[in-house]
């Protein structure tokens, strides 16, 4: 039974939550889905600003959602749903009392690392807040869609907030856009990206994990298949739109081998892919139960070896890395792909494989010359 705590006892904190967590205790009820409620936020800007880990490039990111569907097991980004939390001296109190966890107040626990793939926030006038946001930035600086969460999501059948976002960018002239998925979705907008392209430089990134279908289920449960974001890469090219695979994160002992990783570069090599990434997994705190908790049911030998790669640290080892890097850039050698810079931003570094000039829009031809 969850305990009554008297606001008496905190006289001098304040009654209701500020910044973002205000805005998520006002969202209201927009929609349910198979286990997932979808709530509208109404959010002052849709532009971030990012600042790379060793602070050598700079970025505007766009989120069109907080929290994803797709509920993959390593996800990084599940802690971000705790800035939706109230901030105060009595939310440990309140937490232990159970009213962060469904209590009399039935608040949800944004500590809770599931909840990111269960409540999903629907950012409002994305569009209109992105035009009037344009208009102040330097074009030149890179713009990232989707970098914390998947614009293409299956919600955004429905929301249509990134496809929102696309038509304001088909307008403009000069822009540096890149835009990451895993979702075969994107071919939906392949009429906008033709015509964002054509006079902006756009690169899209669709992450396949592994191309195998069953160990796919298994880490992206709510992911489209790899077979259908291959086709989808092939679909992108086909209509001249600068297209590379993230084979991200590299998950040791299970897809990072020499063999698994140059089966990647070839399927990508056969779908016609620019170019190839693959980073080492990393772990935050944040979704490492959940990770972890994967293997050890799915993976038991290995317990130990992650154990040792993640017990105090949460990215892989120097050497790793290093090793994993040279794997790549092999693999990408040996069937022609670009290989982009583990610290390129989107829309640069992207690698030197061309598609055929006689197929290239010539805003694109002149682009990637």
């Amino acid at each position: 039974m969850a305990k009554i705590i008297s606001p008496d006892l905190f006289p001098i904190l304040p009654s209701q939550p500020v910044g973002i967590a205000r805005l998520a205790a006002q969202a209201e009820h927009a929609d349910d889905g198979h286990l997932i409620e979808f709530k509208a936020l109404k959010v002052r800007s849709i532009l971030n600003w990012s600042v790379s880990k060793r602070r050598i490039w700079t970025a505007y990111s766009i989120n069109p959602y907080r929290g994803c569907e797709f509920g993959c097991k390593y996800c990084y980004a599940r802690y971000t749903h705790e800035f939706m939390a109230p901030k105060s001296a009595a939310s440990g109190v309140l937490a232990e009392s159970g009213l962060l966890a469904g209590g009399l107040e039935n608040k949800p626990d944004f500590h809770d690392p599931l909840l990111f793939e269960r409540m999903i926030f629907m950012k409002q006038n994305a569009a209109w807040l992105l035009e009037q946001e344009l208009k102040k930035i330097d074009p030149a600086v890179e713009i990232a869609l989707g970098t914390a969460t998947d614009p293409y999501q299956p919600i955004e059948r429905k929301a249509r907030i990134t496809r929102s976002l696309l038509e304001v960018f088909a307008r403009k002239t000069g822009y540096r856009i890149g835009i990451v998925t895993k979702s075969r979705l994107i071919e939906r907008d392949i009429d906008l990206l033709t015509e964002i392209a054509r006079y902006n430089t756009l690169v899209v990134h669709i992450t396949i994990t592994t191309p195998d279908a069953e160990l796919a289920r298994l880490l992206e449960p709510r992911a489209p298949r790899p077979d259908l974001r291959f086709r989808a890469v092939k679909r992108l090219r086909a209509a001249c739109i600068r297209t590379g695979i993230l084979c991200c994160p590299l998950l040791p002992g299970i897809t990072d081998s020499e063999q698994a990783i140059d089966e990647m570069a070839r399927r990508a090599a056969e779908v016609g892919a620019c170019f190839m990434a693959a980073n080492p997994l990393f772990l935050k705190p944040c979704s490492r139960p959940t990770y972890l908790s994967f293997v050890r049911e799915h993976f038991p030998s290995l317990v130990a070896d992650y154990e040792k790669r993640f017990g105090s640290a949460d990215f892989a080892a120097p050497e790793y890395t290093r090793k994993m890097a040279a794997v790549v850039g092999e693999a990408c050698r040996r069937h022609g792909l670009g290989r982009r810079s583990m610290d390129a931003v989107l829309t640069r570094d992207t690698g030197d494989r061309k598609m055929p000039a006689s197929r290239a829009e010539p805003a694109q031809r002149k682009l990637f010359a």
